[in-house]
């Protein structure tokens, strides 16, 4: 099984839609809220670079936003 960590905040829409597409295909991940986690939120700028979320970190690769092709490539389900 895949480590999954997904960087997001409560209001984000494709993080909303990121969560809800694990929850379907039964894909157990770690969930940060960067709005309310300085930490996890200064962990996921120096990780990616980016300022957007969702930020998905899949088993060490990053994918930013909601990709879902290249999460499931990442993740080898269809």
């Amino acid at each position: 099984m895949a480590t999954v960590t997904i960087y997001s905040t409560p209001t984000c829409v494709y993080c909303n839609a990121a969560k809800a597409f694990f929850k379907q295909k039964e894909i157990a991940y770690t969930e940060h809220n960067v709005a309310a986690d300085v930490e996890k939120r200064k962990e996921m700028i120096d990780k990616s670079g980016q300022m957007g979320v969702p930020v998905i970190e899949i088993d060490g690769q990053l994918v930013v936003g909601f990709n879902q092709p290249k999460i499931k490539q990442l993740l080898g389900i269809s």
